[in-house]
């Protein structure tokens, strides 16, 4: 009974462990990420300059997941291949053939006999080197016809490699307007977006589209400071709007309110940008400044955060923008440490 009650202590606290970590890791949902990218939900946007870690994974989406099929399924010959392999030596006839062989030699030594009869030493070394001749040949024959095929390196996937020595624009900062000649250079490397052939197809974003981004990563963090659930409907897609409203739910559940002012953003790189069921979609990489804080709600005292002195974050943004609408955010991504 003693050591019953060990074993049930060590796991209650093992239980308890478990659910700390798991409301912990719930409160602070700054690392993970939210909303849908599309078709390229569960795929990590390329790196960049500004974003050197991969961006964390999207945990909370209402895109489903797609169950990845067996690399065979769409090789008929090499699925055919698998199924028609010749088994090994050892897993056929040759394999009980051997066992017989050997399990026969261990009951006749268990009888008085050993492996060799009445030939004595000499038949059981004899015995044993025909074994071992048996063997090597059998490996040799068998593994010629067992030789691994090789296929070429698929040309169709994207080398993240590459994608991330491309050139990336610099969003321009706040203040800094399109008439300078920095940002001349940018209208000219980042045109208007081109049409796309066909869903899944890259496009460019134009200035303007990059001046909007900067603009909506300070109006959604006001509107999400000032709980302005009016202005996140406007600025974010129904699926994102939900988990932002979430998020702003549970801490008037807990008595909180976060407080983010002063947003000021640093650096900017676009990660990718495409088109999509008739929708374009453009993921960027911003690290911003920003004071924010957590308040108690009743008494205003600062519960987390400095309320004197910015702090610094990485974030992965994805823009939707439908025909005929206006960009919205879909998605927003930590980054991994």
């Amino acid at each position: 009974m003693q050591r019953f009650g060990r074993v049930m202590a060590i796991a209650a606290i093992g239980l308890a462990s478990v659910l700390t970590l798991a409301d912990v890791a719930d409160a602070r949902r700054a690392g993970g990420g939210f909303g849908s990218r599309g078709s390229r939900t569960f795929s990590t946007p390329p790196v960049t300059r500004t974003a050197p870690a991969p961006a964390a994974p999207i945990d909370r989406t209402m895109t489903p997941r797609q169950n990845a099929q067996p690399s065979t399924s769409t090789n008929p010959a090499a699925q055919n291949r698998t199924t028609n392999a010749r088994p090994g030596f050892f897993s056929g006839f040759g394999g009980s053939m051997i066992g017989g062989l050997m399990m026969g030699g261990l009951i006749g030594m268990l009888l008085g006999h050993g492996i060799g009869g009445g030939i004595g030493f000499l038949g059981l070394l004899l015995q044993v080197g025909l074994v071992v001749l048996l063997i090597s040949l059998a490996m040799r024959f068998f593994g010629r016809n067992q030789r691994p095929a090789y296929s070429a390196p698929s040309a169709s996937g994207r080398s993240s490699a590459a994608t991330a020595g491309s050139p990336s624009f610099r969003i321009p900062r706040i203040g800094e307007g399109t008439g300078g000649a920095g940002a001349a250079s940018l209208a000219t490397r980042s045109s208007a977006a081109a049409p796309a052939s066909g869903d899944g197809d890259e496009i460019t974003v134009g200035q303007e589209d990059l001046d909007r981004f900067e603009a909506m990563l300070r109006d959604v963090q006001a509107a999400y400071g000032a709980e302005d659930y009016a202005a996140l409907r406007r600025l974010t897609t129904p699926e994102a709007m939900s988990y932002l409203a979430e998020e702003l739910s549970d801490n008037a559940t807990k008595g909180l309110k976060n407080e983010v002012r002063d947003v000021h953003l640093v650096q900017g790189d676009l990660a990718e940008a495409w088109k999509e069921n008739g929708s374009d979609y453009a993921t960027v990489a911003m690290r911003y400044e920003s004071v924010d804080v957590v308040r108690d709600r009743a008494t205003g005292r600062v519960v987390s955060g400095d309320a004197d002195r910015p702090t610094e974050a990485v974030e992965i943004w994805t823009f939707q923008r439908k025909p005929g609408a206006d960009w919205q955010v879909s998605a927003i991504q930590g980054v991994e440490a």
